[in-house]
């Protein structure tokens, strides 16, 4: 479906993607970097709507530069906002659909069944200067989908949105796969991406950094240097016990019930963890790891791909 071969975009000085290279099939995959890490660039890349500086960009098999026919099977919401304060959601939606080549009364119906499908019907014909930030956000993926594409990428979807337009959005993406349609899914938020259930792609300073399955990822980091909460009922009788099986760097006891041990290999307590628990009767009521969050994820991978991680 997509093959990014050798590809470096810069922008005079700056780099905005450098020497990245991945073939996708069709499915379903997350494009998790931080703010600034090169997401958009790339999404631009494979769209044709910027030419590479080195390497090459194939999207569907053909060169997407200046090929607007490609167009008709993709499917985008972009991160920008919507500027068209004069206009419904319906009037707006219709002509984007229009420019796709469908008919005018074609355009209309996709355009309400699309509207519909985002749970924006009962606005539809008001202005869209009235609409707040995620009902704007549902109408831009309403003119994503209408003309019903092959493969939608979607740039910060979630943004604007409440908790229950977040929960609406996962649901419909999940249906989405699972009707077999491709979907691209950009985001710098990891639990809101994993939802989904899709292949990785980990983009940080404008380089491909890992891709995977979520177990994957989960793998790599496993292996690296990893900081554990644990509530459990003998703080103390656990440390002593992990001291003796496991590669700690240090213990610290924040209460009676709270001890925080950062470890060189997270998968050696996880392997070592349940039998210890059962030999010495000891209960664990709660575990997180303070390092799970997508900032520490990509500083992790970074000192992996610098060879300062061992």
């Amino acid at each position: 479906m997509i093959e990014v071969t050798n590809v470096t975009k810069l922008y005079n000085t700056v780099i905005g993607v450098n020497d990245v290279t991945l073939h996708l099939a069709p499915g379903t995959y997350g494009l998790l970097g931080p703010n600034g890490s090169g997401k958009t660039t790339l999404i631009n890349l494979i769209l044709g709507q910027i030419k590479p500086t080195l390497g090459s960009v194939r999207l569907f098999g053909k060169n997407p530069w200046q090929r607007s026919s490609l167009l008709r099977r993709v499917g985008l919401c972009p991160a920008v906002e919507v500027t068209y304060p004069r206009v419904t959601a319906l009037e707006w939606v219709a002509y984007l659909v229009q420019l796709h080549g469908f008919g005018h009364s074609e355009s209309l119906r996709r355009a309400e069944e699309a509207l519909n499908t985002v749970k924006l019907a009962y606005a539809m014909r008001r202005p869209m200067r009235d609409y707040s930030l995620g009902m704007r956000q549902r109408a831009k993926i309403a003119q994503a989908i209408a003309h019903d594409p092959e493969l939608l990428i979607l740039d910060e979807p979630f943004n604007g949105l409440d908790p229950v337009g977040r929960f609406e959005m996962t649901h419909f993406l999940k249906n989405w796969s699972a009707q077999g349609k491709s979907l691209i899914l950009a985001s710098h938020i990891l639990h809101e991406v994993e939802a989904i259930n899709p292949s990785f792609l980990l983009i940080s300073g404008g380089r491909l950094l890992a891709s995977g399955s979520p177990q994957e990822v989960r793998e790599i980091l496993a292996d690296a240097p990893y900081t554990l909460q644990i509530c459990t009922s003998d703080p103390k009788k656990l440390a002593c016990l992990l001291v003796e099986v496991c590669e700690l760097e240090s213990i610290e006891f924040h209460d009676a019930e709270h001890l925080q041990v950062t470890t060189r290999s997270a998968a050696q307590v996880y392997d070592q963890l349940p039998r210890l628990l059962t030999e010495n009767n000891i209960s664990v009521f709660e575990m997180n790891s303070t390092d799970d969050s997508l900032k520490t994820l990509f500083s992790t991978l970074m000192k992996m791909h610098r060879g300062q991680t061992t």
